[in-house]
Order: structure tokens, then sequence, then C-alpha cells
């Protein structure tokens, strides 16, 4: 929240108000009201309750939080799965209920103690009627949220059984329903107080979760090819042509994110970013970032860890440790953890998306770059610009491609050829087609 210098306060946080369009006025009038709520409000108002998951989906990332009229859309928009945002509705119990009772006393053809309630639970209902010295013998519930027609036909059918004297609906559609088949009806409806403390709930939710969204988190990228081994020295041009790429890619995605990034080592990469950013770049802490993007890119796989934490220094030490354990457990782990060092999703060490294989990718180059040369009774010799051609792919990619050959056995780099042009000398490869099999055609 922040105050101009007159003293009135200017919002910085929306609130997306979805409920029945009488009850959205209201709570739209008590938020700018004699004690204003320090939110900019808007109205998603509809005739009935089903549409409430739409008027959220339609609301969209231009609200921090949805307050609905009342738990049944709130318990619609749930069961959609459309709440990606905070939220919280005006309950209807207690005073609310008791108003409803009252106005009924007040008629002489209703009986309070002799009616149909839905939506709420059987406990908020004797406890609303025992503040008021009233039994529940013959009141009748359906606590479950349904459809305006379900509800209208349970009150219905009471009333025309002689059950009940008036039924008592917190939907707005059902009321309409039964209006119209002239069954006795009274809206249950939230009283001020509660639209008014709904109101200060949503305000705070909302500032809580772009607390949340504003969190430092630390990202580290690890990328096992660069790293070097005692069995596997790669030569440094073409170590450094890949990191340059990688790194291309990595900003592009961070610029995305509204994140920036540092090379730490030869083999790593750290991200920082905030808490609201990665959430959407990895759908909530469902799929690590970078990974799909890198592979689909470079055909390289990295890995990640996500760390969060009060201080920088400590969301860097959860990275590190999340990055430990998908390195060092062969079990299903998080990628991600939060402040307290908890796993927030478990994620496979293999990629959700990868696809079996019927052999192994390495095979599967040298099969096509065989079939493309054809029979051969000398061996067969590629670089990366005819390796490129044949393959489709930028020479770039398929020195990479013919690198990976080299790693797995399935090709030998031949000495450069030494050539008074300048640059870097041409990188012939012979392709070891025996390991295909007979059926090569070598």
């Amino acid at each position: 929240m922040t105050t101009t210098r007159t003293g009135s306060v200017t919002p910085d946080l929306t609130i997306g108000v979805v409920g029945p369009h009488d009850l959205v006025e209201r709570v739209m009038l008590m938020g700018h009201g004699p004690t204003p709520v320090p939110s900019r409000l808007v109205a998603a108002a509809y005739r009935d309750e089903q549409e409430a998951a739409d008027k959220v989906v339609r609301l969209g990332s231009g609200v921090d939080v949805c307050l609905f009229a009342s738990p049944v859309p709130y318990d619609f928009a749930r069961k959609a799965g459309v709440l990606t945002m905070p939220a919280t509705y005006v309950p209807l119990n207690g005073a609310a209920l008791q108003g409803a009772l009252l106005r009924a006393s007040l008629d002489e053809r209703f009986d309070p103690g002799r009616v149909s309630i839905d939506v709420l639970g059987r406990a908020e209902v004797e406890e609303a009627y025992a503040e008021i010295s009233l039994g529940t013998e013959q009141v009748h519930l359906r606590e479950e949220a349904a459809g305006p027609g379900t509800l209208a036909a349970f009150h219905e059918r009471l009333w025309r059984r002689g059950a009940t004297t008036v039924a008592m609906t917190c939907v707005h559609a059902t009321a309409e329903r039964m209006e119209m088949a002239g069954v006795p009806t009274i809206r249950v409806r939230p009283t001020g107080a509660a639209i008014r403390s709904s109101l200060q709930t949503a305000a705070l939710l909302g500032a809580h979760h772009r607390l949340e969204e504003s969190q430092l988190v630390v990202v580290l990228v690890d990328v096992p090819t660069l790293r070097e081994t005692p069995r596997r020295v790669t030569p440094r041009y073409w170590r450094d042509e890949l990191k340059l790429a990688l790194h291309r890619v990595l900003l592009q995605e961070a610029h995305r994110m509204n994140a920036s990034v540092w090379p730490l080592d030869d083999h790593s990469y750290l991200v920082i970013a905030t808490r609201g950013s990665v959430t959407a770049s990895t759908e909530g802490f469902r799929t690590p970032p970078f990974v799909e993007r890198v592979r689909e890119e470079l055909g390289l796989a990295i890995e990640v860890g996500i760390g969060m934490g009060r201080t920088a220094h400590e969301a860097e030490t959860h990275a590190r440790a999340a990055l430990a354990r998908s390195q060092s457990s062969q079990r299903a782990q998080g990628f991600a953890l939060d402040r307290d060092g908890r796993a927030l999703v478990p994620a496979p060490r293999t990629p959700p998306r990868a696809q079996p294989q019927a052999k192994p990718k390495g095979l599967e180059i040298l099969a096509r770059l065989a079939d493309k040369l054809g029979d051969q009774e000398q061996p067969l010799i590629v670089d990366a610009e005819n390796a490129g051609k044949m393959l489709g792919v930028t020479p770039r990619t398929a020195r990479r491609l013919l690198r990976t050959l080299v790693e797995e056995g399935l090709a030998w780099p031949l000495p450069p050829n030494r050539t008074p042009q300048p640059g870097r000398p041409r990188q012939l490869y012979r392709l070891i087609v025996e390991k295909l099999g007979p059926k090569a055609g070598t």
C-alpha cells in the first residue's frame, strides 16, 4: 500500500468481486464507503452461480485476489480448477441466517421452525437456531452445493408436501426459479458486517500473496556435459561454443521471467528471479524451468535446483540442496525447496515428457547418417557441415551431435585437416557403422 501526501490511500491491490448482480453491487458500494478498503474492486457479476468459473477465467491475471459473494460460487470455481490466485467468500452462516429467520418470523404465513435450507452445514444451522432458542426438528437441510435446478427441486418438493412453510436459499438463481414456481422463498443474504470483514480479509490475502510473489528465488542450472572428468576431456573451443549457445538460451528465457543470469563456473549458471515469475514459467512448480527449451534448442540435458529463503544466501543454499538431491538420488525428488527447506513439488529425475525410444539417440543419428551416405566400401567420413545438411540442422548443432557420437563410441574424430585458410581447422569424423549390426550394409 502507498500513501499520497494528502493522506489518501492509493490502491495497489485489485480484488475481483464475483457474485449475482445485486450482491456484487452491495460489495462494490461497501468497498468505496466511509471506510474504504485500500484496493481497486472489479465487478464480475453473473445470472447463474454456475457461471462463476467463467467469470474467474475472464478476470484472469488482472486481479490479485477473488472475493465471492457466497460460498456457492466459490465452490463452483474451486471444483472447476480455475482459482490460480488467492480467494475467499462472504459467509452466510450466523447473522445472515438469523436475519433470514427474522424476516420469516415477521411474516404470519411462515413458521421459522418448518423451513428448508440449502448449502449451509448442519452445525451452522443448529448453532444459529440455538442462539434464538428454536429447535431444528422440522428443519430440512441440503448441505451439498448443486445446480440451481437441483436445489429448487429440493425446496419445491418439501413445500408441496406441506413439510415446510418457506424455502431459504443461498443461491440467487435458485430463488428466481422458486419464485417463478410460486414457492415462498427467502434469500439468505450476507450482512453488511460480513461483507466489510470479507473485504478486509481479501485485501490481506492479496497483500500476503504480493509479498510471496516478490520473494527472492535462486535457480541453479548445472550442465553435466560440460563437467570435465578423467575419462572425458573435450576440446576447449567446443566447450566455449556450447557455453555461449547455452548462455544465449538462458538469457532469452530469463528475459521472459524478468530474471538475471550469471555464469558460476565452467558447468553451471545462477539465475535470480522472484517467486511469481518462476511460478508462472514452471506451471506452479510442476515442471522445472529451462529444461525443455534447452533440450529442444541445443539437444542438451540440464539439471535444475530452485531455492527460496529469507536472504539471498539462504535461497542459494536451498537451491544447491535441491540440485544435490536431484543429482544424488534415484527417487523422485522436488526440484524446488521453499524457504523452510521443504520440497514444493516432487519431480522425476528423468524429463517428464521424454518418450520411450526403441534404441539410443546416438544410434538413431548414426543410422540416419549412414542411410544418407549410402553403401560405400571405404569408411564413412563426415564433417559438421555435411552432417548438418543430411540431418537438416545447423552446422553448430551437427557438430554437437557428432561429439555425442564420439562420446558414445559411435564415431571417431580424425586429425584436423590443416589448410592455409585462417579459422578453425575442418574436423572430420569417421562413423563406426559397424555398431549398427550386420544390416547396416557396411
